[in-house]
């Protein structure tokens, strides 16, 4: 298939008779946002280059390189890009094969699932489902089964007081303001607040506001800025508080974050290479 400079909006590949359609991505982004829409088949967007947002009414989620977003089919959702998006877009009948994931996620895509990404978007729409094209989709799609999960992903709760508190943090990360301050702004307690607030999303408002920080931080890195410009970007103290942050949040820092997902970007483009 050929490649989409506007894949997010294509609507083509749900016309495909066949369980997997895949196309490869090329978007230069400006981060503008496209609008909520939905498809019909379930959707899987591979970033090899570039980070993409997805945003949903019940949570954000990030793929930054060497990482996708799941998209379950007819879920109204919107996405945004920072950097040179390069990857797979895979567009795959809800009933393809039992135990694909029936919510929003963000999967890790080993190697083996990468490769079999990228020989589905070269082959024919119609590939022959009963020949080595049909074999590998069915190898791809038992890999897809088999994913591990990567906790890149913002519950957003449904009550609307504590849906003021995750909009106006997700428009300003750094906002230092205290819990007490933010029970006062929305008027609610505080301990109604963080009650409440751990009961829709299943965290502490605390530890929600990391997880944005991680996921902010991942997208300005990713986008060139240094640590110390995303760390001070977000309200941190110093550089060091930012890692530290990052490290507890995600089992290493952002620079190692990063920089194994570039490796095996570079890896595997001299695998190709050669």
């Amino acid at each position: 298939m050929p490649a989409s400079t506007d894949l997010l909006r294509s609507h083509l590949p749900h016309s495909v008779a066949r369980p997997v359609a895949a196309l490869s991505i090329q978007v230069v982004t400006d981060g503008n946002e496209q609008p909520l829409h939905a498809h019909r088949k379930a959707q899987l967007l591979l970033t090899l280059s570039g980070v993409i947002t997805l945003e949903t009414e019940r949570g954000v989620w990030i793929a930054p390189p060497q990482c996708a977003v799941w998209i379950p089919g007819e879920l109204p959702h919107k996405a945004s890009g920072a950097g040179k998006v390069l990857g797979y877009g895979l567009f795959v009948e809800p009933d393809a094969v039992p135990g694909l994931p029936t919510v929003c996620c963000s999967v890790s895509v080993s190697p083996l699932l990468q490769a079999l990404i990228a020989r589905a978007a070269e082959m024919p729409e119609l590939y022959d489902e009963q020949g080595p094209d049909g074999r590998a989709i069915a190898v791809l799609l038992d890999e897809l089964v088999k994913a591990p999960l990567e906790e890149l992903h913002l519950p957003r709760p449904a009550d609307a007081r504590l849906r003021r508190l995750t909009e106006a943090l997700l428009a300003e990360p750094a906002d230092p303001a205290t819990l007490e301050c933010w029970a006062t702004r929305i008027g609610m307690s505080e301990r109604s607040l963080s009650r409440l607030f751990r009961q829709e999303t299943g965290m502490s408002v605390g530890h929600w506001r990391r997880q944005l920080h991680v996921i902010t931080g991942t997208r300005l890195l990713t986008g060139g800025l240094s640590v110390q410009a995303v760390a001070f970007d977000l309200g941190y103290d110093s550089p060091s508080a930012f890692v530290t942050m990052f490290k507890k949040a995600v089992g290493k820092p952002p620079g190692r974050f990063l920089a194994e997902r570039r490796q095996v970007l570079a890896q595997q483009a001299g695998e190709r290479a050669g």
